[in-house]
């Protein structure tokens, strides 16, 4: 094999990877320049070797959101009326010269180009028919992308009807679904506080949000909508501009920030003047699009196998500063997990003073080499997390060493540890680690566990002060307690008791989820809830008989077994129980039990949400399940199933109800978004 054919092979695997990492699992791992670095290298040999262009190359394919693997999608994929394609990427001011002479060339017509900021969020493809919306469909690989109608009707701003005069028949929108920071920052510490890794950026919170299957949790995130583009049939409009004013006319949202240009120097002024003032945006963006504004002239210059020749964005570079690093802190995390931080000489960056960056790990800092003293440049991935990128080895001091990572956790000293496939050290110390004790304790009363009103410095508080140690202790605190916490009075101190006391009738999935048992999520300890029924049922059980459980595995049933085994912990369940929190299952599940021990499919989307609809299931004694074997005993189909699970039920003979022969089969009817049913006999 040839040397550029070897390179044009890594190239093309290298990303395919990106890709898929970036629309799909909403996690890229290098910037938008330097994949565009590597697109535009592909591109080149390309060029130079045509003859080993291939249809699949991801110079002639548009990177694909599709959901998942086949056999697991939620979401019906229709095809896209029109292709729906990505922009080309520039870089700087003479490829967009570049792009205007290439228009100038094709078009003898004055040439006029509409300017837009470029939103960072996820496409989205509207499609109202006699005014009313009725599809909404994901960019997907460019011709079938997936149906999230019901997700898009939860977000504020964009309209399930249409109001005004010459709405068309039927046309498609196009824009973007894009989360506001303040909606990002507020995400990204409810999951801190349930333990949950934060989003990287707004642009992989609005993808992940907008996938939901619970389309409620959709309407909480606090997604913006902005359209740019219309599509249609005869829609009588000049220009891309007109049609755009015409959709806000009509109720659509559609960007204020866009300006007609004619010309290289009104451009060059329109990206300088919005790459200083987005930094005052509420709302994240990552550059400028620049698009012929004449609809004749946009047909004439038609399209590539892959972008459209009558538009160009401009990206804008990620912005970057180079200041010193003062000292390198290592952090415990609520797992145990140190992390590595470098304390920064407070340079400006994107609107904020930033001081600190993490470095990951140990691998992380071997990688960069980096030194106490060394000038490194810091960007912001996403234009919100910084991230140091490289370090600036002129101004290296003499003499330098490189730091050594420690061998004992920062916190309490114990010697760390580290598995073989894992990159992290951990303090093993997880019951005498204050920062570990501290982040099990905010675990205990967080959301989906106790649900008691107590946020992260009011626990850290309590701690310092020595009123906390083990969970037991917040319910032998008193008022005269409370009254040393910092700015508490009377009020803050009657509601968090009143949240305590509320907290004795937290059921005892949600109290064994609360106790914190490693690789015990919320799912594993619903099943353990039901199966055992009692906490001395499942402290009892071996090792052995928890893999008989459900999908437990050696590794979730060795850390029950050692955290039962642990003194410490059975005297603090002890306390518990004293205090009236519930370990056993109240038994009032259906006589017949009639769905015990049934595994059942669940797919599409149902009267009430997915999360309501598998609780339902649980409570009859079934296990809701996502994966369709020779063992399911019938799959529940709601609206707009999966096909594949479809295809597959069929191919394995499992019978399929609906959600109406469901409700019949358990004779009971949910009526709200609560716990009551209606009994239908």
């Amino acid at each position: 094999m040839e040397d550029f054919e070897r390179r044009i092979q890594e190239l093309r695997e290298q990303l395919n990877e990106h890709n898929r990492r970036y629309y799909v699992d909403n996690s890229p791992s290098i910037s938008d320049y330097d994949y565009d670095m590597l697109m535009n290298e592909l591109i080149a040999l390309e060029k130079e070797h045509p003859e080993t262009v291939t249809p699949d190359s991801p110079t002639r394919r548009v990177g694909s959101d599709l959901s998942g693997d086949p056999s697991s999608r939620e979401f019906r994929q229709l095809p896209h009326r029109y292709p729906m394609l990505s922009l080309g990427n520039t870089y700087n001011l003479g490829e967009v010269n570049d792009f205007i002479e290439r228009v100038a060339k094709a078009s003898d017509k004055p040439l006029e180009f509409c300017c837009e900021l470029k939103f960072d969020g996820t496409a989205i493809c509207l499609t109202y028919r006699k005014g009313r919306l009725v599809q909404a469909l994901t960019r997907g690989d460019g011709i079938i992308g997936d149906e999230v109608l019901r997700n898009v009707r939860k977000i504020a701003g964009i309209p399930a009807v249409l109001h005004g005069e010459n709405i068309p028949d039927e046309f498609e929108i196009r824009g973007e679904i894009y989360m506001p920071y303040k909606s990002f920052d507020a995400l990204c510490l409810e999951r801190e506080e349930e333990g949950e890794a934060p989003f990287a950026n707004p642009r992989n919170a609005a993808s992940g949000s907008l996938k939901l299957l619970d389309a409620e949790e959709v309407g909480r995130r606090g997604l913006e909508c902005t359209l740019y583009h219309m599509l249609g049939e005869n829609l009588g409009f000049e220009t891309h501009d007109r049609a755009l004013l015409a959709a806000k006319e009509w109720g659509l949202p559609v960007s204020e920030h866009r300006t007609i240009c004619r010309g290289i120097d009104d451009i060059d002024a329109f990206i300088n003047f919005w790459d200083t003032e987005r930094k005052r945006l509420p709302f994240p963006t990552d550059g400028v699009v620049i698009k012929v504004n004449d609809l004749a002239t946009q047909k004439e210059l038609g399209f590539t196998s892959k972008t459209p020749r009558w538009a160009v964005a401009y990206k804008f570079k990620a912005e970057q500063a180079c200041t010193e690093v003062l000292g390198i802190d290592y952090q415990v995390g609520r797992t145990g997990a140190v992390t590595p931080v470098a304390n920064l000489a407070p340079v400006p960056l994107s609107g904020t003073m930033v001081k600190r960056a993490t470095l990951h790990n140990a691998e992380q800092m071997e990688a960069l080499d980096i030194r106490i003293g060394d000038w490194v440049y810091v960007e912001k991935g996403g234009e919100i997390i910084p991230k140091i990128t490289s370090v600036e080895l002129s101004r290296r001091p003499l003499l330098s060493t490189r730091p050594d990572f420690p061998k004992v956790c920062p916190d309490c000293g114990t010697p760390l540890v580290r598995q073989e496939d894992q990159a992290k050290w951990f303090c093993p110390n997880i019951l005498g680690c204050p920062t570990q004790v501290k982040e099990t304790l905010i675990h205990f009363l967080s959301r989906k566990a106790m649900n008691v009103l107590a946020g992260d410095a009011t626990v850290s508080q309590m701690y310092d002060l020595g009123l906390v140690r083990r969970s037991a202790d917040f319910y032998d605190l008193k008022y005269t307690d409370l009254y040393r916490l910092e700015g508490w009075k009377e009020k803050s101190c009657e509601r968090f008791l009143q949240s305590l006391q509320k907290s004795r009738s937290v059921t005892f999935d949600h109290v064994l989820f609360a106790l914190g048992i490693r690789n015990v999520g919320e799912t594993t300890a619903k099943m353990l809830a039901r199966h055992y029924q009692n906490i001395d049922a499942l402290s009892a059980a071996t090792a052995e008989e928890l893999q008989e459980v459900g999908d437990i595995g050696g590794i979730i049933a060795g850390s029950i077994r050692e955290f039962f085994d642990e003194p410490r912990n059975k005297s603090n369940i002890e306390r518990l129980k004293a205090a009236g929190l519930q370990f056993s299952m109240a038994d009032d599940r259906p006589a017949d039990n009639i769905l015990e021990g049934k595994a059942i499919v669940i797919t599409g989307t149902y009267s009430i949400s997915r999360d309501e609809m598998k609780a339902l299931i649980e409570a009859h004694g079934g296990k809701p399940t996502s994966s369709i074997s020779a063992k399911t005993a019938f799959v529940l189909a709601g609206e707009n199933p999966g096909p594949e699970k479809v295809k597959k039920a069929e191919e394995l003979g499992v019978k399929m109800i609906s959600e109406e022969e469901l409700y019949a089969m358990i004779g009971t009817v949910p009526f709200d978004a609560g716990n009551k049913e209606l009994t239908l006999f």
